[in-house]
């Protein structure tokens, strides 16, 4: 303290004798003004920087897929309780590392700290505007997801505002977000080059817009799912046009198309190519021709917990096996030859992961399945790289008796025992396999899509589907299915509609859908409940040897279930002892 006083003191003095009068107002060089950062487009733009930094982590330890039937978390009690529609007004339980109300609310306090104080900024901000335009956007747009209806605060609060805010309705909110990203529209760049790839373009929010309105146009926000409850229109849509809405939803997705300057990548496959391997690039490559939205890292930017060779990889490699892929994922992938597997199919039960859909392949780690290059600590049980999440029967001759060797990939193994999946599957999806076998695990350098125009061709198809123009929504369900090596539909009606929901399903595994698709389609019912593991075993033959082929069985894990008011998020009683306009959503008053 007395240094800092002598330091005051020393400074008033040279001022005094000086008569620089100025001397007091220069900015330190560590420090800087709000009015600073306004006025320097460097500053202004590492705080949009900022911005984007606090986007929620999709690859993580705790992926939105393990919260509903794409997969399963090893240590599961409080995700299970989530899995059961346990959460409560005190509490959401389970939902670790996801978006949350009071953190979304305060990104958007920092979007529209931009936008208030850059009215008037010395420098071109067009583009940035448009990209923080497109944040707060991205922001209301998960609000919505969560809790339908909610506050609209467009401004930043100052400490003396009224921070009392009703709820707007469902249909005030997707018309604000879909103005605020045509705005954006119009002021971002077609593309972003360079030291700026990764930051929002026209197409991002166009495909944003799309997605946006497809959810709105959904079965959640247009069928009175909760009767009796006094504000419907904070849920969903009470009046207008159905079919309105589903053809602005397709609308949107055409012209993200229209601006042609996206392509699904390989979407022909060579006759020699491995369409597995194709479709493993647009997750591994640092640019693809779907990209639209990307989120890039660096090795030495990624924690542990965002590093999925050691969040979801084998336990052999060093992984730790978590979001295990569910066997109900699994035996939605097609056969090769387009039809359903089936468990009741002797042939198919018998080798279940022979003839199936390319994309299983590509995002599945099974038993037996080829892999990377082993840690030196486990190659001289598998110098092959060959995931074994089974176990083996074994007869010792000298006791005479029977004993269960424990693959080296699951729970049992001999490496980190527990830190394997408990389904026996694991997602492979995301994961270079050049990074998997660093011991101690090294942050891969592969980017997240946020947006890929993939998912945008499927919006397009299911809107297509929903105002009945089936030969349409085919060919864009085809265009799919013909880079992923499986044969065209030729179906109409609501087998189309079915064979278009399972595509969704494999095409944008694990991809932060599904979780919102079982709700918007209001099938959640349906998918919450047995959920399925494989139980693989290499029996001891009559000879005392083991099999060299497993037998191989789905059987229930764990039972979730479903409870309707988990369609929408409760707002927590803390928020709502903060704002006493706020309504809270059915079932958790």
């Amino acid at each position: 303290m007395k240094m800092r006083l002598w330091f005051i003191v020393t400074v008033l003095a040279l001022d005094v004798t000086s008569c620089k009068k100025d001397f007091l107002e220069t900015t330190p060089l560590s420090e800087f003004s709000s009015a600073d950062v306004w006025k320097d487009q460097s500053l202004s733009t590492a705080f949009v920087n900022g911005i984007y930094a606090s986007i929620d982590q999709s690859m993580c330890k705790y992926m939105l897929a393990v919260y509903c039937d794409e997969a399963h978390r090893r240590d599961n009690a409080s995700i299970l309780a989530f899995n059961r529609g346990e959460m409560t007004a005190d509490n959401i339980i389970g939902w670790q590392t996801q978006p949350t109300w009071n953190g979304l609310y305060s990104k958007i306090r920092r979007c529209n700290l931009f936008l208030d104080n850059t009215v008037d900024a010395p420098f071109d901000k067009a583009s940035m505007e448009g990209e923080v335009r497109f944040l707060r956007a991205w922001f209301y747009y998960q609000l919505t997801n969560m809790f339908g209806g909610v506050p609209l605060v467009k401004n930043a609060y100052s400490l003396t505002g009224d921070f009392a805010i009703a709820r707007s309705s469902y249909a005030e909110c997707i018309d604000f977000i879909a103005t605020e990203l045509d705005a954006a529209a119009a002021l971002l760049p077609e593309v972003q080059t360079g030291a700026n790839n990764g930051r929002a373009t026209k197409g991002a929010a166009l495909a944003l817009k799309a997605r946006i309105l497809l959810y709105a146009a959904s079965d959640l926000h247009n069928v009175a799912a909760f009767q009796g409850y006094a504000k419907p229109e904070l849920l969903g849509y009470t009046s207008g046009s159905r079919t309105d809405r589903w053809r602005a939803a397709k609308n949107a997705a055409k012209a993200v198309i229209d601006l042609n300057l996206y392509s699904l990548h390989k979407a022909e496959p060579g006759p020699g190519d491995s369409i597995a391997g194709n479709y493993t690039e647009i997750f591994l490559l640092k640019k693809t021709s779907e990209d639209i939205w990307v989120k890039f890292y660096t090795s030495g930017t990624i924690s542990n917990d965002n590093n999925l060779p050691v969040m979801n990889g084998p336990n052999g490699y060093g992984g730790q096996g978590n979001n295990a892929v569910s066997g109900n994922l699994v035996d939605a992938f097609e056969m090769k030859d387009g039809s359903r597997f089936d468990w009741n199919n002797p042939a198919q039960a018998q080798f279940p992961y022979n003839n199936r859909d390319a994309r299983f392949y590509a995002n599945v780690l099974y038993e037996g399945a080829k892999w990377g290059t082993r840690p030196a600590y486990s190659t001289d049980l598998d110098p092959y790289g060959i995931v074994h999440t089974g176990y083996f029967e074994r007869w010792n001759a000298s006791t005479n008796q029977m004993y269960i060797e424990p693959g080296i990939d699951s729970r049992n193994s001999p490496f980190q025992p527990g830190n394997s999946g408990q389904t026996l599957y694991l997602c492979k999806k995301f994961l270079d396999p050049a990074s998997v076998a660093v011991e101690g695990g090294v942050g891969q350098e592969v980017p997240w899509r946020h947006l890929r125009y993939a998912e945008v061709l499927l919006n397009y198809a299911e809107a297509c589907l929903e105002l009945e123009e089936y030969d349409e929504a085919r060919d864009y369900i085809n265009m799919i299915r013909k880079r992923a090596g499986q044969p065209e539909t030729n179906e109409t009606g609501d087998v189309l509609k079915q064979r278009y929901r399972n595509e969704r399903r494999i095409e944008l595994m694990y991809e932060d859908h599904r979780f919102f698709d079982v709700r918007r389609w209001m099938i959640a019912s349906e998918t919450y409940g047995p959920f399925y593991k494989a139980n693989v075993l290499y029996k001891l033959l009559p000879d005392k040897n083991t099999s060299p082929v497993p037998t191989i069985k789905h059987e229930v894990l764990e039972t979730r279930s479903w409870s309707d008011k988990a369609y929408f998020f409760p707002i927590l009683r803390n928020e709502m002892n903060k704002n006493d306009l706020l309504i809270q959503n059915p079932g958790y008053e």
